[in-house]
C-alpha cells in the first residue's frame, strides 16, 4: 500500500508531513505534461510522496512512471516548497503539510499512458495556455514554471 497510506491507517486524517517529489514534464515544444486528477477533477503535474529509503531522484522517477508511463532519463532540481502555505486537505478529508522536491525533465522516454486509479487525462499544454482547473498544490510552481519561459 506504501508508506503514507500505513500511516493513515494509524493516524486517521490528521495533518502529516508528507515528503514528496513532483516532476514538470516538458516536451520539445516547451509544453507542459499535466494530469487530470481523478480525486479533485483538477490539473496538476506528477508526483507523489516517497516510499521508505527513496531519494527524492527516485521517487520523481517512479511517481512519473506509475502515473504517465512516462521515464524520466534526466532530472533537473526547479525548485521545492514547505510551510503552511502549501497546506492541503484532500477530499478525503486527509491533511498533509508537504516537504516537496520539484524536478523539470525535457529528456524521457515511453509511452504516455494515464494511471487509472489517479489519472482521468494526460495533455501537453503550452506554457501560456494552461487550464485555469489547476490544482491548489501544485498551481504556483506550474505558474512559476511558466513565467520563467515567458519572461
Amino acid at each position: 500500500m506504501g508508506y503514507i497510506m500505513d500511516l493513515r491507517k494509524e493516524l486517521g486524517h490528521q495533518p502529516l508531513i508528507m515528503t514528496c517529489a513532483g516532476v514538470l514534464v516538458i516536451n520539445e515544444k516547451d509544453e507542459l505534461l499535466l494530469q487530470k486528477r481523478a480525486d479533485n477533477h483538477h490539473w496538476g503535474y506528477p508526483g507523489g510522496s516517497m516510499e521508505l529509503g527513496e531519494t527524492f531522484e527516485e521517487c520523481a522517477v517512479r511517481e512519473t512512471q506509475e502515473e504517465t508511463g512516462l521515464i524520466c532519463d534526466e532530472l533537473k532540481y526547479f525548485t521545492h516548497i514547505s510551510g503552511a502555505h502549501f497546506y492541503h486537505v484532500y477530499p478525503n478529508g486527509d491533511q498533509i503539510y508537504p516537504a516537496e522536491i520539484i524536478f523539470v525533465c525535457r529528456k524521457y522516454h515511453g509511452e504516455l499512458k494515464a494511471q487509472e486509479e489517479e489519472v482521468l487525462e494526460l495533455r501537453f499544454f503550452p506554457l501560456d495556455q494552461l487550464p485555469e482547473e489547476l490544482s491548489d498544490t501544485n498551481r504556483d510552481i506550474i505558474l512559476k514554471l511558466r513565467d520563467s519561459f515567458l519572461n
